[in-house]
């Protein structure tokens, strides 16, 4: 994957905001759903440009259009989820077979970490994590807010460290915090 810099994204939103300002007359040979994408685009151009040109702090245009992109994706479903390429090369990296980890799939079930399933034979499993258990706090701090990306970071680790989550399920009247020692996870391709 290539690395991509927060210049090149500006440059490409800036060329796609000309474009759509330049569109040739042959506005006829554009359906009403293109005309729109662009007329969003030019309009998402023109705020990039006011907060960069008013706002009372200097921006990070890159950081702003990685929050866009975030807000996008966001609006889909709770499974979906952007990587930056260097996030993705590293997820990528972790995940060619083995890392260290607790031996659990998670998900985001109403903006709320949850796990689908512990994986067997995992610390996360020999310590009686169920699906449907939500994280709450991963080493005291808490979930809220939290991507799938940021909690995998949180939760992965060198193999022999520990990490304390805590969980929260329906049978439960109080959170429980549960200690786990990070295990080398066998990754099933």
């Amino acid at each position: 994957m290539k690395n991509i810099s927060g210049k090149w994204i500006i440059s490409v939103i800036v060329i796609l905001g000309l474009f759509v300002v330049f569109w040739p007359s042959s506005d006829s040979k554009l359906s009403a759903k293109e005309k729109n994408i662009y007329k969003e685009i030019k309009t998402f151009n023109e705020v990039l440009d006011m907060v960069q040109k008013n706002y009372v702090d200097q921006v990070d245009s890159s950081m702003l259009i990685q929050g866009a992109i975030n807000g996008m994706i966001k609006t889909l479903d709770p499974h979906s989820a952007f990587m930056t390429p260097e996030v993705y090369k590293g997820l990528e990296e972790e995940t060619q077979g083995h890392f260290g980890g607790l031996g659990i799939e998670i998900t985001l079930v109403k903006d709320v970490l949850t796990v689908v399933s512990p994986i067997e034979d995992t610390p996360a499993y020999k310590a009686g994590v169920k699906a449907g258990d939500q994280i709450i706090k991963i080493d005291g701090k808490s979930t809220k807010d939290i991507s799938i990306v940021e909690a995998v970071k949180k939760l992965r680790g060198k193999k022999g460290t520990k990490v304390t989550i805590t969980i929260m399920r329906e049978s439960m009247i109080k959170p429980q915090n549960i200690v786990l020692t990070r295990a080398e996870i066998q990754v099933k391709s």
